[in-house]
């Protein structure tokens, strides 16, 4: 990797190839069993992000060849009324993945959601179940956003072995789960967060930094290695200068227009990291089919 200005990472560019890889396998699916994967999709409330997004993964769902239903349920849905409906949904037959969109209202509690769903149709890959298993080296379904951002990296650097990765941010969507992928690379891998010391000390010695914090442009040049490949997980929304307008303008947690002179490759908020996580969730949806109905595909 090289000094010179970075090279912007199309996430969007990839993800529509990534999309299109499923269709074989959707075909195969279909022609064994008799009808696409299909997803069921939980949104709970008015929370307007949430239905944007909702509405592009059931777009692309159905882009795919899949079967996407949803379940919109008002914010006053009780916790009960909800597990009820994925305990339904985890008998139907029909059905081979469910996702509960996130975030949820607050008298939800949002680990019980996500411990009712059936590992099996985990396509999120939340659950304990599936969690123990990437910790283990084991197959399950693998979290959306640190999929995407590991199938980045391999169609962008290629190798991964023997390079340093540091990770700020510590979630269990994705910091703790991305480490885990990375690792299973041969990656060397340091996690930072708010109580790390000298925190710029130690990205600034990685080969790849991924951030994943949820601050708006906390990451600054001299955060970065010269020459590293920068992932941007976060997504943020800046007020802009017409407050009352209710206008806003999106950004990662990487001051992108600093970094971009330092990096060698970087991903831009909006349109790096997010599309993958959809095609991630698309992916996910395939592989839970395939394996619950015992269909032989290229995807593992």
């Amino acid at each position: 990797m090289g000094l010179k200005k970075a090279t912007i990472i199309d996430g969007k560019e990839f993800s529509s190839r990534t999309n299109q890889s499923l269709l074989p396998d959707v075909k195969l699916i279909v022609e064994k069993i008799g009808r696409p994967p299909a997803l069921a999709v939980i949104l709970v409330g008015e929370d307007a992000a949430s239905h944007v997004y909702v509405r592009n993964k059931i777009k692309q769902t159905k882009d795919a060849g899949m079967v996407s239903i949803e379940h919109q349920l008002s914010a006053e849905t009780s916790e009960k009324t909800l597990l009820s409906l994925i305990d339904t949904l985890n008998k139907d037959d029909q059905i081979d993945g469910i996702l509960v969109q996130l975030p949820l209202p607050k008298h939800i509690n949002g680990n019980s959601v996500i411990q009712t769903i059936n590992p099996e149709k985990d396509v999120d890959g939340f659950h304990v179940v599936n969690a123990g298993k990437l910790a283990t080296g084991q197959k399950g379904l693998v979290p959306c956003t640190p999929l995407g951002c590991l199938l980045l990296l391999q169609n962008t650097i290629g190798d991964l072995s023997g390079l340093h990765a540091v990770i700020v941010g510590r979630s269990n969507i994705v910091g703790k789960p991305l480490a885990q992928l990375l690792l299973a690379e041969n990656t060397s891998v340091t996690i930072v967060h708010s109580k790390t010391k000298n925190i710029t000390e130690i990205t600034s010695k990685a080969d790849i930094l991924i951030a994943a914090v949820g601050r708006a442009e906390i990451i600054k040049s001299n955060w970065i290695k010269p020459g590293a490949c920068v992932i941007d997980v976060g997504i943020n929304r800046i007020e802009t200068q017409e407050k009352e307008t209710g206008k806003y303008r999106i950004v990662g947690d990487v001051d992108f227009s600093q970094v971009k002179e330092k990096a060698s490759f970087i991903t831009p908020v909006p349109g790096g990291v997010g599309p993958m996580t959809i095609s991630c969730l698309l992916r996910n949806t395939v592989i839970a089919t395939a394996k619950r109905k015992g269909v032989e595909i290229r995807l593992k």
